[in-house]
């Protein structure tokens, strides 16, 4: 077997350096913890983190979601939720949302009506709001993990 390759973040992770910064971040995702179910939010996590390329995020939230009691084949299959039958409608709405909001660049419309709107038929305004936070809230940890190449596992420096 080949051996692994000790892979080192760039720097101590921002938030250990400034952490009242870490603290908003987390405070801003506990904001909303209540109001969608602890394994959906997960899955949007780890779309997101999958989209970013943020290998810790990717790894966290693949974990997050086996302690969840996910099966694999919803871990192993997010990334192509579409031709797939293991999410829910609701589900596959908050996950075109996330790609979508993650994506922003990618589209004349970042995030256009017809997305919004199908995630508006599962999600209440406060739903939709913590979606919304949600999404914003991994995107945040994503490019700070990813801008000082934070590897998977433990926090390193």
């Amino acid at each position: 077997m080949e051996k692994q390759t000790r892979v080192r973040a760039r720097m101590r992770h921002p938030g250990i350096v400034v952490p009242e910064a870490m603290q908003a971040l987390l405070a801003l995702g506990a904001s909303v913890q209540d109001d969608l179910p602890s394994e959906l939010v997960a899955l949007l996590h780890l779309r997101a983190s999958q989209i970013n390329g943020c290998s810790f995020c990717v790894n966290m939230h693949s974990r997050e979601l086996k302690t969840e009691g996910a099966s694999d084949e919803r871990i192993f299959n997010v990334a192509a939720w579409r031709e797939t039958a293991y999410y829910t409608d609701a589900e596959r709405a908050a996950l075109a949302l996330t790609e979508t909001a993650t994506r922003l660049s990618d589209h004349a419309d970042p995030v256009p009506e017809e997305i919004w709107n199908e995630a508006a038929r599962y999600f209440d305004e406060r739903g939709l709001a913590a979606l919304a936070i949600q999404i914003a809230a991994i995107n945040a940890w994503n490019r700070l993990n990813v801008i000082i190449k934070q590897p998977a596992g433990p926090f390193s420096h």
